[in-house]
């Protein structure tokens, strides 16, 4: 909203000047600057001081009158009405003089302590600051006023109505399906990969996997897995003898007969199926036992051998090196991000559903339990004080620079406008009590005198 004062015309220019000189840009926010509704309340302020004005004119006027009556002998209440009408021009005078003093100069004599506003402008925004710092920005200020709303309190009777954790609800998915589209995928995903790899790169996964190799072997967890490689290690022979036979007559030597080869393929065939069928059918086997004691050996080689443990390390950095590895690490922030969003967009997801159970549920818990209503007061009151105490110095330098950096003569105006009516009044009020006391101490004078 523009403003229209005198000044503010001057800065346009007339408005067929067209060689006025443009004027500077203000700022977004002028905190001195004047609004619809300040020029209404100026307007109001000129109605009181004509009305607060015409208060002291109709006392001079009574006190003329009066004068004039009492010389021309109408009376002693002559006597009595002027100098009511005599007190009541002292006191308009003089609040006028008080009023006018708080903004400007009277009658622009330089006299001492007038002008207030303009001249102490900066000094009146150091003294509130200090007075907001010490009087509502201390620690104890905020721990009584903040343990007297009971917070906490509060909070959980409003979060335990179901329209409220709808509310928080979708607020809280607005707000981080925003914080989702704001973040960069690329950026996402080079962070994630190098927190993985070198969360991966730190840690040694050896001793970790000998113990859950010792205890899955232990527990003989592992023995499903041998039966099941041997049910398909026998079903495998069966479906390719050809290819079997064929093998072993291929690693023969050139110059032994074909018969010869077919022959030895066959008996290598049949001791190879009998083994993995004795093996499949025999949980006492000897080569099951043999395989128990080699998972065992190797279990404890992972958690102590150095040797075993070192070999482990170069295949776990040789396997996240490889850049299939380091795609499928990079994917999953993608595959993550397109989880949440679409559980976030979807009213009936199970995430939102959840998060509003445990609002519900907060909101309960604060509700019922007076000892967690203690201890989140007491974290909120914390937090409240460490700020007050760490930031006051801020807090009020904040608002001491703001007022030095408003204009003098606008700042005057401004306050003006919006306590001026009320300052009026208290010129009214002087003219109507200094007439009663002038009219009180006539009276004892003329009582004492008679």
């Amino acid at each position: 909203m523009e403003r229209t004062t005198a000044d503010e015309k001057t800065d346009r220019g007339a408005p067929g000047d067209t060689a006025a000189a443009p004027r500077a840009a203000r700022p977004a926010f002028d905190p001195t600057a004047f609004t619809a509704a300040d020029e209404e309340k100026r307007r109001g302020v000129r109605r009181m001081k004509a009305i607060a004005t015409g208060a002291l004119l109709v006392a001079a006027v009574v006190f003329a009158l009066a004068t004039w009556a009492e010389n021309a002998g109408a009376g002693a209440w002559a006597g009595y009405v002027a100098a009511a009408a005599e007190a009541g021009m002292v006191g308009a005078l003089a609040d006028w003089f008080a009023v006018t003093a708080l903004f400007k100069r009277p009658m622009g004599l330089p006299i001492p302590h007038t002008a207030i506003i303009p001249t102490k402008k900066d000094q009146l925004g150091r003294s509130l600051g200090d007075f907001v710092g010490e009087n509502f920005l201390s620690e104890a200020v905020v721990r009584r006023r903040l343990r007297a709303v009971g917070i906490a309190g509060r909070l959980g009777h409003w979060l335990a109505q179901p329209d409220n954790a709808d509310r928080v609800t979708a607020e809280m998915s607005t707000a981080l399906r925003g914080a989702l589209t704001v973040l960069r995928d690329n950026d996402v995903q080079a962070v994630v990969t190098e927190a993985v790899t070198r969360r991966v790169h730190a840690r040694e996964i050896a001793p970790t996997l000998g113990r859950t190799l010792e205890r899955i072997v232990a527990d003989g967890g592992h023995r499903r897995a041998v039966d099941l490689v041997c049910v398909r290690a026998y079903d495998w022979l069966v479906w390719h003898q050809d290819s079997v036979m064929d093998a072993v007559a291929g690693g023969a030597p050139g110059w032994t007969p074909r018969f010869v080869d077919r022959k030895i393929g066959e008996r290598v065939y049949k001791e190879l199926l009998r083994f993995v069928s004795e093996m499949r059918d025999m949980p006492d086997h000897p080569a099951r036992g043999a395989l128990d004691r080699f998972l065992r050996d190797f279990a404890g080689d992972l958690q102590s051998d150095p040797d075993t443990r070192a070999r482990v390390e170069r295949v776990k950095s040789e396997i996240i090196a490889r850049g299939e590895v380091q795609d499928v690490i990079a994917s999953v922030w993608t595959s993550v991000r397109a989880m949440i969003v679409a559980a976030v967009e979807d009213e009936r997801s199970a995430l939102r559903l959840r998060v509003r159970a445990s609002v519900l549920s907060l909101g309960r818990r604060l509700s019922a339990d007076s000892g967690l209503r203690g201890k989140v007061d007491g974290w909120i009151e914390g937090v409240a004080a460490h700020v007050v105490t760490t930031y006051r110095h801020e807090i009020t330098s904040l608002i001491t620079e703001t007022i030095e950096s408003w204009d003098a003569e606008h700042t005057s105006r401004k306050i003006e406008a919006n306590i001026g009516r009320d300052l009026q009044f208290i010129r009214i009020n002087g003219t109507v009590v200094g007439a009663l006391a002038g009219l009180a101490i006539h009276t004892v004078a003329h009582l004492l005198g008679g």
